[in-house]
C-alpha cells in the first residue's frame, strides 16, 4: 500500500465517516391539553346548536365546506387557483427542489472537455537554452475526469441541508395555503355581516325617518315639545353617519377577497353572500398537541430549519479535516492537424489529489463554532413557535366558549326585544299606546338583531380560527397542488 497511492486512497473511502450529528427531531413538552386544568368539550347551546370539541380529531378535509356556503366554495377554489403569492411559494419549492438535485452532483464524477487552436511564439530563454525562439500552430483536445471523495460526510451533511431547505419550502406552501384559505373564510364572513348590518342600519333609518315625520306633525299640532323632534333628528343624524363606514368596511372587504381570488378590484366582484347563507360547524377538531407538532406548517418549517443547521455543523467540522479526490487527464495536441491523432501527440495523467488545512488563523473552528451557535438559536426558535402554536389554539378555543356565552346574550335580548315589540303592536292596536312607541320598539328590536349578527359572525370567525392554528387539512388538500 506504501507503493500504490491509489489503494492507500481507498482504504481511507472504505473508512469514511460522517462528522456532526445525526438528526433527531426535538421531543415537546410532555402536555395534553392546551388550556391550564383541562381544555372545553363543548360551548354553551345557542339557538338549539353547540360546538363540540372532539379531542384526538385531526382538521377534516376542505374544513371550509362545513360552512355549507357554495358561495364560500367558489371563492376559495378561485383563490387556490389564481392567487399570485401562493404560486410564489410554490415556484419557491421548486426552486428548492432544483437546487438540491443540483447538489447530488458532486456525488458523480465531473467530466469535462476542451478543445482549443492557438498559434503562440516559443522562447527557449525560460529554461536557459540561446537557442531562437520559433512561432507555431498549436491544437490541443483533451478530457478531465474528477471525482471527489466524501471521506468525512460534509458533502453528505451539505445535501442533507439542501433536503432540509426543501422541507422547509413545503411547509412555506402549506403554511400558504392555510393562510390563504383562513383570510378568504374569515373574510367573507365579514363581507356578509357587513351586508346584513347595513340592511339593518337601513330600516332602522326609515323607521327613524318615519318617527320624524310623525312627530313633526305632532309638534305642528302643539301636542310636543320641539325638544322631543330635536332629539330625533339628532338619534337619525346619529344612525345615518354610521352607514359609510360600514359600507366602505363592506367595500374593503369585497376588493380584499377580490385580490385574494387573484384578481384586481375592477376585474372581479364576489358573490353577495348573509350571514344566514353560512352554517356553524358543530363538530369540531381537536388535535392533541402531540398531534400538532407534525401538522402546523409552522412548527415543520421551523423542525426544518433546525435540521438544516444540524447538518451545517457537520458541513463545518467536515471543512477542518483534508479533503480528498479522484482526478485523470487525457489529450492530445499538434502542431498541425494531421498529427493531431498520432501516437506521439498524446499526453495523460491519473492519481489522487489531497488537500488539507494547516493554519487558518482560526477561521475553520470559528466557522464550526458558529454552526453550533446557529443550531441553539434554531432550537430556541423552535420551541418558542411550539409555545405559540399551542397558545393560539388555547385562545381560540377561550375565544369560542367566550363566543357562545355572547351569543347566548345577545340572542336573550333579541327575543326580548321581539317580545317588547309585539307588546307594543297589541297595545298600538288597543289604543293604549301610540305609534311612536310601535315604531320606538321596533328601532330596539333592529338593534337588538345587529347586535346578535355580529356574534354570529365573531363565533364563525373564531371557529375558522380553530382550523387555522390547528393547522387546516395541508394533508389533503395541498399535496397535488405542490407542483
Amino acid at each position: 500500500m506504501r507503493s500504490n497511492p491509489t489503494m492507500l486512497l481507498m482504504c481511507v473511502w472504505l473508512t469514511a465517516c460522517t462528522l456532526g450529528p445525526d438528526f433527531v427531531p426535538p421531543r415537546t413538552a410532555a402536555v395534553t391539553h392546551y388550556n391550564h386544568g383541562k381544555d372545553p368539550k363543548e360551548t354553551l347551546t345557542v339557538a338549539g346548536q353547540s360546538q363540540r370539541f372532539e379531542a384526538g380529531t385531526a382538521p377534516v378535509d376542505r374544513w371550509w365546506k362545513l360552512y355549507h356556503s357554495s358561495e364560500l366554495d367558489a371563492v376559495v377554489d378561485a383563490g387556490l387557483t389564481n392567487n399570485p403569492t401562493l404560486e410564489a411559494s410554490r415556484a419557491s419549492l421548486r426552486l428548492s427542489r432544483d437546487n438540491l438535485q443540483a447538489g447530488y452532483g458532486i456525488f458523480y464524477p465531473q467530466v469535462s472537455a476542451n478543445a482549443g487552436a492557438e498559434r503562440q511564439k516559443y522562447s527557449p530563454a525560460h529554461i536557459g537554452s540561446p537557442a531562437p525562439g520559433s512561432i507555431f500552430n498549436l491544437i490541443t483536445l483533451s478530457a478531465s475526469v474528477s471525482y471527489a471523495l466524501d471521506v468525512f460526510g460534509g458533502e453528505h451533511r451539505l445535501i442533507e441541508n439542501l433536503q432540509s431547505q426543501v422541507d422547509e419550502q413545503h411547509a412555506v406552501v402549506e403554511g400558504a395555503y392555510l393562510v390563504l384559505t383562513g383570510n378568504i373564510v374569515n373574510t367573507a364572513i365579514a363581507m356578509a355581516a357587513y351586508h346584513d348590518e347595513i340592511a339593518e342600519t337601513e330600516q332602522l333609518i326609515e323607521m327613524q325617518k318615519g318617527a320624524i315625520a310623525i312627530t313633526a306633525k305632532q309638534f305642528k299640532a302643539g301636542i310636543i315639545p320641539y325638544a322631543t323632534l330635536l332629539s330625533l333628528k339628532n338619534q337619525l343624524a346619529s344612525l345615518e353617519a354610521t352607514l359609510p363606514p360600514l359600507q366602505q368596511k363592506l367595500t374593503q372587504s369585497e376588493h380584499l377577497l377580490a385580490t385574494l381570488a387573484g384578481y384586481s378590484p375592477s376585474e372581479w366582484l364576489p358573490p353577495e353572500m348573509s350571514i344566514k347563507m353560512l352554517d356553524l360547524p358543530e363538530k369540531l377538531p381537536l388535535s392533541l398537541p402531540s398531534e400538532l407538532v407534525r401538522q402546523r406548517p409552522d412548527i415543520l418549517a421551523a423542525e426544518a430549519g433546525l435540521h438544516g443547521a444540524s447538518a451545517n455543523i457537520g458541513v463545518a467540522a467536515a471543512a477542518q479535516f483534508p479533503s480528498f479526490s479522484l482526478n485523470a487527464s487525457f489529450g492530445q495536441n499538434s502542431t498541425s492537424m494531421t498529427k493531431l491523432l498520432g501516437h506521439n501527440s498524446n499526453f495523460w495523467s491519473i492519481g489522487p489529489n489531497v488537500a488539507a488545512p494547516l493554519f487558518d488563523g482560526g477561521t475553520l473552528a470559528a466557522r464550526k463554532q458558529g454552526a453550533l451557535d446557529a443550531y441553539q438559536q434554531s432550537l430556541a426558535l423552535y420551541r418558542q413557535t411550539v409555545i405559540n402554536a399551542f397558545a393560539q389554539v388555547a385562545d381560540t378555543l377561550n375565544a369560542l366558549e367566550n363566543d357562545a356565552q355572547t351569543q347566548v346574550a345577545a340572542l336573550e335580548s333579541l327575543k326580548l326585544s321581539e317580545e317588547a315589540l309585539h307588546l307594543a303592536q297589541v297595545n298600538n292596536q288597543a289604543g293604549t299606546v301610540n305609534y311612536l312607541q310601535v315604531l320606538a320598539a321596533n328601532m330596539q328590536h333592529h338593534q337588538a338583531k345587529i347586535i346578535y349578527l355580529q356574534a354570529q359572525a365573531q363565533r364563525l370567525q373564531d371557529t375558522t380560527a380553530l382550523f387555522v392554528t390547528l393547522g387546516g387539512d395541508w394533508k389533503n388538500t395541498t399535496r397535488s397542488n405542490l407542483h
